[in-house]
Order: C-alpha cells, then sequence, then structure tokens
C-alpha cells in the first residue's frame, strides 16, 4: 500500500493529506483557502522581485491606455 503524503496547511498547520481528489489541497478547508486569497488580493504576499526591472517596463504601459 502507498503511504499518503501529508502536508501542514499554509494557513494553519493543519496536517492534510495530499489527495486529488481534496479540492482545497493544499489547504486544510475552503476557509483557510480564503483566508490566504485575501492575503494575496491585500498584498500581504509579495513575490520579490527586482524593482529596477518593474520601474523601467513600468513605463510601457503608459502607451496601452485605452
Amino acid at each position: 500500500m502507498k503511504k499518503q503524503l501529508i502536508v501542514a496547511c499554509p494557513t494553519c498547520a493543519t496536517p492534510v493529506e495530499w489527495r486529488t481528489d481534496n479540492p482545497y489541497r493544499p489547504f486544510c478547508c475552503e476557509r483557510c483557502k480564503l483566508i490566504d486569497l485575501g492575503a494575496w488580493a491585500a498584498e500581504e504576499h509579495k513575490i520579490p522581485g527586482d524593482p529596477l526591472e518593474d520601474e523601467l517596463f513600468s513605463g510601457e504601459l503608459d502607451g496601452l491606455r485605452h
């Protein structure tokens, strides 16, 4: 028998079985999934980037306004 992988929910750290039939994977429940989504929307989570690149490329967006 294959042993199931157990991961910690990124929001509350509850142990969760990593299964394809879990619609909230890697979260334990919909609540934890929505809490994480809200944190991204509030910009509490960020992916590191190069501020100089951001500044250089943001100028290209000025001509795209409708």
